[in-house]
């Protein structure tokens, strides 16, 4: 009896719960600047600590370039840039993680990872509609998620590249498929 339990424990675990379903409101957290900001776990591949990055001339500021993460090229954003904050100097805390974005690989440099932490659906609300200032990081946020009596800015990584970022990542993605 309690191996057939086991067994059908097993199969529901395999045909129920497919990655999507354990991940659904989950959030990789971290902070950059006074505020913490959430990214969907579905799109972060790995956190990896921060490494020698090779500059392109002539790219936004907030992209410092690219690094090779075990023989993929890899762009990588800097996270406080795009989002019009002060630049900080990279420490021991400061790490990339590395997401997926629209089938490419993106790293964002950011200063701390903070947690991983579930939000549910209805904990989720959209942005407040106030100040210039706001909407630039509004551009980028499509809720805001509390987690007990704080709350978390949650990212949208389709927005934080633009057209012309996107054509920097489908270069770096080309260069890995020619060396495959």
């Amino acid at each position: 009896m309690e191996e057939r339990s086991e067994l059908k424990r097993q199969v529901d675990a395999g045909s129920a719960s497919n990655e999507s379903d354990t991940q659904k409101g989950k959030y990789m957290t971290f902070k950059s600047g006074n505020e913490f900001f959430g990214l969907e776990i579905q799109y972060v591949n790995e956190i990896i600590q921060l490494q020698a990055i090779t500059a392109i001339p002539e790219t936004e500021d907030y992209i410092k370039g690219l690094i090779n993460l075990r023989g993929k090229v890899i762009p990588v954003v800097d996270v406080r840039l795009r989002f019009k904050q002060e630049p900080f100097e990279y420490n021991d805390r400061t790490c990339i993680i590395v997401i997926n974005i629209k089938s490419m690989m993106v790293g964002l440099i950011v200063e701390k990872i903070a947690e991983v932490v579930e939000i549910k659906e209805d904990n989720i609300l959209p942005p407040p509609n106030v100040g210039r200032s706001d909407r630039i990081q509004n551009k980028y946020v499509y809720g805001i998620g509390k987690v007990g009596d704080t709350v978390k800015l949650l990212l949208d990584p389709d927005k934080l590249l633009n057209d012309e970022d996107l054509s920097v990542v489908e270069q770096a993605n080309e260069m890995n498929i020619d060396e495959e």
